[in-house]
This record gives structure tokens, sequence and C-alpha cells, in this order.
């Protein structure tokens, strides 16, 4: 229990000040910018109560709305994200995998798997995130556009950080 909470604890604070510190100067063709912090909330155990993912996914969001001045935008997808996880794992998952397996990682579920597992909340989360941040209709082709190709971006971060941390 300790140990989970010190591995988890590890993940967050990693997260959060590589995305402030780091991903977050990169802009490629002033549209794309990768959102790797969401792996948090991705790679929570399975049995993780709602309440709980949802508080998190705010502690989360609030901690790079700390850092980058974007009053609350990163907090309320962070938060709609908490929210969703146990909807769509269910919807994604059979009952006797999320028992038999503790947590999402592409070492204990297929590579397919988590990929589209990946894929569907960063689609969420930069499709909301983009929305937010432009707040208008003008420019959606442009906004969809940058959600489509800094999801892409985050996703190929995501499975290579997995590849590189949870190696067998």
């Amino acid at each position: 229990m300790v140990n989970n909470l010190l591995k988890y604890s590890l993940v967050f604070i990693v997260a959060v000040l590589l995305q402030v510190l780091v991903l977050n100067r990169i802009l490629i063709l002033n549209m794309i910018s990768p959102f790797f912090y969401i792996i948090f909330l991705l790679l929570l155990p399975f049995d993780t109560p709602r309440a709980l993912l949802t508080f998190l996914g705010f502690l989360l969001g609030l901690s790079v709305d700390a850092f980058t001045n974007t009053l609350g935008v990163h907090a309320s997808v962070c938060v709609l994200i908490g929210f969703l996880r146990p909807v769509i794992l269910n919807n994604i998952s059979t009952r006797e995998t999320r028992e038999s397996v503790s947590a999402p990682r592409i070492s204990t579920m297929s590579l397919n798997w988590f990929i589209g597992y990946t894929a569907i909340f960063v689609a969420i989360h930069h499709l909301l995130l983009f929305m937010l941040e432009a707040f208008t209709f003008q420019g959606i082709l442009f906004t969809l556009l940058r959600a489509v190709f800094s999801g892409v971006l985050s996703i190929v971060l995501i499975v290579i950080s997995q590849f590189m941390i949870f190696r067998k």
C-alpha cells in the first residue's frame, strides 16, 4: 500500500514537472503541443474509486494550471477524465481482466488495447482542452487540427514511455 502510494506520487510529480518544464515549451508548426501529464490518470489501478479519480484529476489539472496560468482549464478537463474513466474501462475491458490485472500497462494488456485506451482519453482531453482554450467556434477547423495532431504526438509519447519504463 505504502509502496503504491510512493510510486504513484512519484509518477504524479514527474508527469507534472515534465509537462510544465519541458513539454509546454514545445510547439511544432505553431499548433502541435504534447500533453503527457494525463499519463498519471491513465496508469492508476483499475479499482481506483471514481471519487478518488475525480479528486486526483482535479489535483493534477490544478497543478498544471498553477504553472501555466490557465485558470482551471486543465483542472476541468482532468476532472472529466477522472469521472469518465470507470465508465470507459467498463466498456473496453472485461471484468475478469480488470480483476486479474492491477493496472493498465502495455506489459499486462496488449499493445492494441493500450493504444486504444490511451487514444480514447487523449481524444477527450485534447478536444475539450483546445475547445475551452479557444472558447469560440471561429477557427474550429484549426482547433480540431490542433487537437488531432497534438493528440497523436501525446499518444506516441505515452506509448514510448511505457516501453521505456515498464519493459519486461
